[in-house]
């Protein structure tokens, strides 16, 4: 059986030096991103049920709707395409920098 090209091998959990640490970052980065606004404001929303900001968060509306209702049918699917420009923004600014720092060694 023969060994695979050292330079092919890919570990999300101990990422190359340079674009791959780069990029995995900011993976990490938008996943907690996501994690943090889908999940925290429905906990909240939970562990404040029938207290006093349980009670505003389920009283506010906006646009007619309550506020957990518009927060989960319209924000959270708005701030799936914010997550998606911003990584695609910052990937492309990595790869255009290690592109840039590529470009300078080979000189």
């Amino acid at each position: 059986m023969s060994r695979q090209d050292p330079r092919y091998h890919v570990n999300l959990f101990r990422p190359k030096e340079g674009h791959m640490k780069d990029e995995v970052l900011i993976i990490l980065i938008v996943l907690i991103g996501w994690a943090v606004v889908t999940f925290g404001f429905q906990i909240l929303l939970a562990f404040s049920r029938g207290r006093g900001i349980g009670d505003l968060l389920t009283g506010l509306t906006l646009f007619g709707l309550p506020l957990h209702f518009w927060f989960t049918g319209q924000f959270l699917p708005l701030w799936f395409i914010i997550l998606c420009l911003v990584f695609n923004v910052y990937i492309d600014r990595i790869t255009a920098y290690h592109s840039r720092k590529r470009d300078r060694t080979y000189e």
